[in-house]
């Protein structure tokens, strides 16, 4: 596993809702039962509680309350409909992602008959618009759009892996791990907004793509071996891409991933640094944004849903 210690020490600051949140999640997880085993269900709480207090642990109470919610229902889908089915009936993924993509699109109603997870993001999407700007929520149904398409394209390629280039992989991965969307949502939550130039800038860009691809990467290393056990074909991450890419062995792959890892970590705290020069804006806003959200993928693959390292 990558040293990151230098970029990200920790410990990491931690929203003082976090019992709340994972509490909270138990609570709507029953009004909409995404879970059915109650073992996966205290532990998906638990990691997207946690992480979402440490992605906003400046955020009030209902803002990260709704931030989990948004993370368990895609956290859920995926391993339901992705990982689960999706490799086995692509087609029927595929009516219930545009069922998703049709509220996302501004329609009130789902098309077709309404499931648990389409009346499970009609009810995130409400909230959300209640909380965010137009601009602000636009962008975050766009991620949203992402993730869905992200879901697809994995499941797609899960029983043919050697279909996938390395380049298309680190393009797709971001999307894959839902990382962009935690950073649009953190705006939402923090209050502040970017103008168009500002996200446009090469420090934006170069943070936000650092972050996005270390996010990934370390969630590759640390759920290989769990994926690897599974039995069937070679996991679809960034350790098997290498192996075939750069012609090494699974060690070689993992001491270069690390390397990669550490490498977009020093990046992205170079970055924070320059951008949170100047606290009294919103780039300095987004800057320690986008630091806890490094740190809340960091912290988050020791959890134990990840099992053995």
């Amino acid at each position: 596993m990558p040293d990151l210690r230098d970029s990200f020490p920790g410990p990491f600051s931690t929203s003082p809702h976090a019992e709340a949140i994972e509490q909270h999640t138990a609570d709507w997880l029953h009004g909409f039962p995404l879970v059915r085993s109650p073992s996966e269900l205290k532990t998906l709480c638990n990691i997207t509680a946690q992480g979402v207090a440490r992605v906003l642990p400046a955020a009030d109470r209902d803002g990260v309350f709704l931030c989990a919610d948004l993370f368990l229902w895609l956290t859920a889908f995926d391993d339901t409909h992705g990982e689960t089915e999706g490799a086995r009936d692509t087609a029927r993924l595929v009516r219930r992602i545009s069922q998703c993509v049709h509220l996302l699109a501004g329609h009130d109603e789902p098309a077709g008959e309404a499931g648990v997870y389409t009346a499970a993001l009609g009810d995130l999407l409400g909230r959300f618009r209640e909380r965010a700007t137009p601009t602000q929520y636009l962008r975050l149904t766009a991620h949203l759009r992402d993730n869905l398409f992200g879901i697809l394209w994995e499941a797609h390629h899960l029983d043919r892996p050697d279909e996938v280039t390395l380049s298309d992989y680190c393009a797709m991965r971001p999307h894959t791990v839902f990382v962009r969307t935690v950073m649009a949502t953190a705006e939402v939550m923090l209050g502040y907004e970017l103008t168009e130039d500002q996200r446009a800038s090469a420090a934006v860009r170069e943070l936000e793509k650092a972050v996005a691809d270390l996010a990934g990467w370390i969630n590759d290393l640390a759920s290989y071996a769990k994926e690897a056990d599974r039995g069937g074909p070679t996991p679809l991450s960034l350790p098997a891409l290498l192996i075939r890419h750069r012609e090494c062995d699974l060690e070689g792959a993992f001491r270069l991933a690390s390397r990669m890892c550490e490498d977009q970590a020093s990046t992205a705290r170079l970055r924070i640094t320059e951008l949170a020069a100047d606290s009294k804006n919103a780039l300095g806003d987004h800057a320690h944004a986008v630091e806890a959200v490094a740190a809340s993928y960091v912290w988050h693959i020791g959890h134990a849903r990840y099992g053995h390292h």
